[in-house]
């Protein structure tokens, strides 16, 4: 009965990925309900279930170009970084973790009580930066609010970067999708990886080994 029930979060965990690589559904919640509904049963994955479905499915419809694509968009995200290198920049999502996909963009985080400062050193540097916004996000309770850059490289690559108080530098995070930490790399981390292993992944072990199903 417990590998039944193993099969079936599998088969859920999939048809989720599906609709989340090719973009049905936005939000891995939405797409475990769509999932579960497509497939007529009531039980749901974890998101980390569903992360690692989706990364083979990137892995299958984009193979080797996959890796060369997430090098080059370290090597982008290492110079925005030393644009800001002063306000503590962290390369984050996707990119830091390794699990790009069609449509990823590159996400660092940066920490400083005046966005309007980065705005102006990013558009003085050439990037073309095309919308910013204000987010509010609820946490525990308690309101969150970041500035956010959206911004193309001169490569085409998409940016966001997002601009934390101060004071929030070193704080931890949670991962929602991973349930790890989010630790990101920092301009040296970065340079490292770079140097040693460009197409690393920062992944919870249990998916770097792909056995997030247990009967």
């Amino acid at each position: 009965m417990l590998s039944v029930t193993s099969d079936l979060r599998r088969r859920v965990a999939r048809e989720a990925a599906v609709q989340l690589y090719f973009g049905a559904e936005k939000e891995y919640k939405q797409a475990k309900l769509k999932a579960a509904k497509l497939l007529r049963v009531h039980l749901l994955p974890t998101n980390l279930e569903v992360a690692v479905e989706l990364d083979k499915v990137a892995e299958e419809n984009e193979g080797p170009t996959r890796n060369e694509r997430l090098i080059q968009m370290r090597k982008e995200a290492l110079k925005i970084m030393k644009l800001l290198k002063e306000y503590s920049p962290v390369l984050i999502g996707s990119v830091w973790r390794g699990t790009i996909r069609r449509g990823s963009d590159i996400d660092i985080a940066v920490y400083h009580d005046a966005p309007e400062e980065i705005l102006m050193l990013l558009k003085n540097s050439g990037l073309d930066v095309s919308s910013t916004e204000w987010v509010t996000i609820t946490k525990r309770g308690k309101p969150e609010t970041s500035f956010h850059l959206h911004a193309t490289t001169s490569d085409a690559q998409k940016v966001e970067i997002v601009v934390r108080d101060a004071e929030e530098a070193g704080r931890k995070r949670k991962c929602e999708v991973f349930g790890d930490e989010l630790k990101g790399l920092s301009v040296a981390e970065l340079e490292k990886v770079l140097g040693e292993n460009p197409a690393q992944k920062f992944v919870p072990y249990e998916f770097s080994r792909s056995k997030p199903f247990q009967d």
